[in-house]
């Protein structure tokens, strides 16, 4: 009998595997979905906006000269060159990460005008939410620092030291007299700015030293340098004042910190008179660690 011979169709081939292929893969669509890792930011949701600052200034080089001359007279009395040179570069902050925080502090003693301390800190603040935005992170951070000032409690500055703890001082917007706020105001109501309740607590407090006590000012009041907000100051800010020590040599550390976009920038301004009795002036100490805050403010602007 003869056998029928067939030819081989190499296109039918192709198109067969084809679709077989393509009814396999069908069958399997629907596993596909399922092997997303749990976290992941579906296509469709919102991710937040990153914050404009990615890199932080180098702090040791911002303030002027003539900003550390205000602040810290000492360091121009100094006689020896490279001594003078090496107190105006101040000495780094050591941290781990210098591309989300760095710092730098500087330091005069002189025999007249007693001792003066300056210490900047930066944060950058970065979300891990991708939901959340880096300013709204940053936003809480700086909530958090206002609220352990008790900014909603103002009109006093509290003598934060323990008996025998002369010349101690409380460490940048980190103070004991900040660590409880009396009036419960949460981190939400400082960010909004309500202190509306501010104006009775310091008219009703009576307790407590004032700002300025023992200022040579007559230029501003006692509700005039309360720990505050600060307007026209980055994007939030507020100042914080506290005396400690004993009362023969207290020490005053005026705190201003500010946010822009996603950087939290903390200076730590602190005065110890030479003469015992003397207290540091209130106002000159604000308005000196103000100044710096608005040069800074520029700098991160450019």
């Amino acid at each position: 009998m003869q056998r029928k011979s067939y030819a081989y169709v190499p296109g039918v081939a192709v198109l067969l595997t084809v679709l077989l292929a393509g009814c396999s893969g069908s069958s399997t669509d629907g596993g596909g979905a399922d092997d997303s890792k749990p976290g992941d930011v579906s296509p469709s949701a919102s991710v937040a906006k990153p914050g404009k600052y990615r890199t932080l200034p180098e702090p040791c080089g911002q303030p002027e000269q003539s900003m550390l001359d205000a602040m810290l007279p000492g360091i121009a009395k100094i006689t020896d060159e490279d001594q003078r040179d090496k107190a105006y570069e101040g000495v780094a902050t050591t941290t781990f990460d210098t591309g989300r925080r760095v710092g730098c502090r500087w330091k005069d003693d002189t025999a007249v005008g007693g001792s003066h301390r300056l210490t900047l800190d930066f944060e950058r603040v970065v979300s891990y939410d991708a939901g959340v935005s880096d300013d709204s992170s940053a936003e809480q951070v700086f909530a958090e620092e206002a609220e352990k000032a008790d900014l909603s409690d103002p009109g006093t500055v509290t003598d934060t030291a323990e008996p025998g703890d002369a010349g101690s001082s409380p460490s940048p917007s980190r103070s004991k007299s900040s660590e409880a706020p009396k009036s419960g105001k949460s981190a939400q109501s400082v960010q909004s700015g309500d202190t509306s309740d501010s104006s009775d607590s310091s008219e009703t407090s009576g307790s407590s030293e004032s700002p300025d006590s023992g200022s040579t000012s007559d230029s501003a009041s006692p509700a005039d340098l309360r720990p505050r907000l600060l307007d026209g100051l980055g994007d939030q800010a507020f100042l914080n004042d506290v005396q400690a020590g004993s009362t023969a040599s207290p020490t005053r550390t005026v705190t201003v910190v500010f946010r822009t976009s996603n950087v939290v920038v903390t200076i730590a301004y602190e005065a110890q008179p030479a003469a015992s009795g003397d207290v540091p002036d209130s106002k000159e100490m604000q308005d000196t660690a103000q100044e710096l805050a608005q040069k800074l403010v520029g700098k991160f602007g450019e």
